[in-house]
C-alpha cells in the first residue's frame, strides 16, 4: 500500500471555489480560528494604517479580517486558485487587498516594505524555515512586528493534529500536516533570532467552545504544547 502523502498543499487549491461558502467543515475551522488569533494579536499591534503582509494567506480569511480593522493588506500564497478566490471575494466585499502568488522563501517585495508580517498556519509547511525568517526580517520596517502561530513538535501535538483532527474527527483532510515538519518553540526562536529579530512573548491557541453549527471556536489558552502563537520585532 502506498503511504499517504503528507504536507499536501494542493488541498488549498482543491477547495478554492468553496473557500467562502461555509460548506466545508475544515475550511470553516480555519475561518473560526481567525478571531481567536486576533484576540491576542490585537494586544500587540494597532492595525489602522499599518502596511501588513499576510504570508500564506490562502483564500483570505485573515487578510479580510485585518483589512476591516483598517490595515493596508497584501496577501501572498503559493496556491494560485486560492489567491484567485481571495481576489474575487475581496472585490465583492469592496476591500482593497493586494494578492500575489508566491512563496515565503522568495518574497517579491522591497526591503522594509511592511509594518507587520502575519503568518498563521504556515510555518509548519514551509520548505526552508530559516530562509522564510530571513525574508520576513528583510521586508519588515525597522521596529516592525512579526506575528505567527504554528504547531509544536511533540507527542501531544501529533496526537491532537494527526490522530484526532485528521484521522478521527476529520477536522482536517488526511495528509494536511507532516508531523516531522512541526516546530518547537526553541527551534523557531532560534530561527527568528538568526534572522535578526527580537523574540517576543508566546501563548497557546486552542478550542474555547462550540459554534451553533457544532464547530470549534478558538482563543488564547495557557497550553502551548499543540498550537502556539507569538511575536517578534525587527530592531529599530
Amino acid at each position: 500500500m502506498t503511504a499517504r502523502a503528507r504536507n499536501n498543499l494542493a488541498l488549498y487549491d482543491d477547495v478554492a471555489a468553496q473557500w467562502w461558502s461555509d460548506e466545508i467543515r475544515w475550511v470553516r475551522t480555519l475561518k473560526n480560528m481567525v478571531p481567536g488569533r486576533l484576540a491576542w494579536f490585537d494586544r500587540h499591534v494597532a492595525w489602522p494604517g499599518k502596511a501588513v503582509l499576510d504570508l500564506g494567506c490562502a483564500g483570505g480569511f485573515m487578510a479580510e479580517a485585518l483589512a476591516k480593522k483598517g490595515a493596508e493588506i497584501t496577501g501572498i500564497d503559493p496556491a494560485a486558485q486560492a489567491i484567485a478566490a481571495a481576489r474575487a471575494h475581496a472585490a465583492r466585499e469592496g476591500l482593497a487587498i493586494r494578492y500575489d502568488v508566491g512563496v515565503g522563501e522568495a518574497l517579491p517585495y522591497g526591503d522594509g516594505a511592511f509594518d507587520c508580517v502575519v503568518c498563521v498556519d504556515v510555518l509548519e509547511h514551509v520548505a526552508d524555515l530559516q530562509r522564510v525568517m530571513a525574508e520576513v526580517a528583510r521586508v519588515l520596517k525597522p521596529g516592525g512586528m512579526f506575528l505567527y502561530d504554528t504547531i509544536n513538535r511533540n507527542w501531544m501535538a501529533r496526537l491532537a493534529t494527526i490522530t484526532v483532527a485528521e484521522d478521527i474527527l476529520r477536522l482536517l483532510p488526511k495528509g494536511t500536516h507532516d508531523p516531522d515538519m512541526f516546530i518547537t518553540p526553541g527551534e523557531l526562536a532560534a530561527a527568528m533570532a538568526g534572522a535578526g529579530l527580537d523574540v517576543g512573548p508566546t501563548t497557546g491557541l486552542g478550542p474555547r467552545g462550540l459554534s451553533r453549527r457544532g464547530d470549534f471556536t478558538f482563543g488564547p489558552v495557557p497550553l502551548k504544547s499543540v498550537i502556539y502563537m507569538g511575536t517578534a520585532r525587527k530592531p529599530e
